[in-house]
């Protein structure tokens, strides 16, 4: 079966959200868009609100004010397993794999309970570790697995019910560089061959470049949104 094609729009609008009973402002009126395919990376220090942003873009968080929409959808209305199991697939820092689970089980994970049979999940899970690189580790655990290995078979697992937008919060903070940059190379193979929106936060100025936008937080801000690779001057 070919995976579904295509991204999702994502309209961020006047959003804000605090903690501590407000006296700590993690987001503070962001306003944004991502077109469908576009590829976005977020940048900012430590605690500006990064990961915050996708925790509501993803619905494991709620905002205090403002709307998301995400494929014509209001975030703020939908059922979030629902959501975070047809629309959005999560890529975190740390893979988050079951070490009991062999890597084609780990993928297979977020299609339980969707009605999908064992057969369908079996060849999912086995071409989506082809597409990955690990064809020939689809019976390995993740204690045996290189650590970018391991993020390979995180990237599979959150492909696993082809959502239309991709989430990653870091997923190159735990590697090498060159390890990384294979990482990154991954992604936007998955968004130039199934035209996937994504959203990745990243500290590193380099996997930012790949991005075609990059939005920069400062102090739960937006401090600027730039092209990710804006030619430089003659004098620059």
């Amino acid at each position: 079966m070919s995976p579904r094609t295509g991204g999702a729009e994502v309209v961020v609008d006047h959003v804000s959200r605090s903690f501590e009973d407000g006296s700590i402002a993690a987001l503070v009126d962001v306003t944004f868009r991502v077109a469908e395919g576009e590829f976005i990376a977020v940048t900012g220090p430590s605690g500006c609100g990064k990961s915050t942003l996708l925790n509501l873009i993803g619905a494991l968080d709620r905002t205090d004010s403002g709307e998301i929409d995400v494929a014509g959808e209001r975030v703020s209305d939908v059922e979030g397993a629902a959501y975070r199991a047809s629309v959005v697939g999560f890529v975190f820092q740390f893979h988050n794999l079951i070490p009991t689970l062999t890597a084609a089980e780990n993928v297979q994970l977020p299609m339980l309970g969707r009605g999908i049979g064992r057969g369908e999940r079996v060849a999912r899970a086995h071409g989506l570790l082809d597409e990955v690189g690990l064809s020939e580790r689809r019976s390995a655990y993740p204690t045996t697995l290189s650590g970018g290995e391991r993020q390979r078979v995180a990237i599979a697992r959150a492909l696993a019910n082809e959502p239309r937008l991709l989430l990653a919060d870091e997923p190159t903070g735990a590697l090498d560089t060159a390890t990384g940059r294979q990482i990154v190379e991954l992604l936007q193979g998955v968004r130039g061959q199934r035209g996937t929106t994504i959203v990745l936060v990243t500290n590193d100025p380099d996997v930012a470049r790949a991005a075609d936008r990059t939005l920069r937080i400062r102090d739960g801000r937006i401090a600027e949104i730039t092209p990710a690779a804006a030619p430089r001057s003659a004098s620059a």
